[in-house]
């Protein structure tokens, strides 16, 4: 599970870098994407620093199972939770950038990450015994 989460996170953030080079070609042109305060060009921004984000989030769960020496078993749901959120956000983010309605599909990624990190403290101070 940790090999997972480590080569995952690495690839996203990786592609949040891609993503933000893109846009980066184009950010000099004032019209690109209807201008910078438009919905498309700021929802295109979130989009890859979502890639970068939940990127960095899988490696922490990686690093922190690593560090803590917490049983995988236990984590199942947690790895999918923060697997699904983290796949579903960038892609919601560039949907709701190209047409509008899919912003009401938000509530998705939110929910599956609020749901593995949740699970995932929760966790670690069952097992901590609620020690630092």
């Amino acid at each position: 599970m940790m090999r997972i989460h480590l080569v995952f996170g690495w690839i996203w953030i990786l592609a949040g870098l891609l993503a933000g080079t893109v846009e980066g070609l184009f950010f000099h042109r004032e019209g690109w994407l209807d201008g910078y305060a438009s919905w498309s060009r700021r929802l295109g921004r979130l989009g890859h620093v979502a890639f970068v984000g939940t990127g960095l989030l899988n490696v922490a769960f990686a690093l922190t199972l690593s560090a803590l020496s917490l049983p995988p078993a236990k984590l199942a749901w947690t790895s999918a939770l923060l697997l699904g959120g983290a796949v579903a956000m960038p892609v919601v983010c560039f949907l709701a950038s190209w047409r509008k309605p899919f912003r009401h599909l938000f509530a998705l990624p939110v929910v599956l990450l609020v749901a593995g990190v949740g699970s995932f403290a929760w966790e670690l101070l069952r097992s901590t015994g609620g020690d630092p």
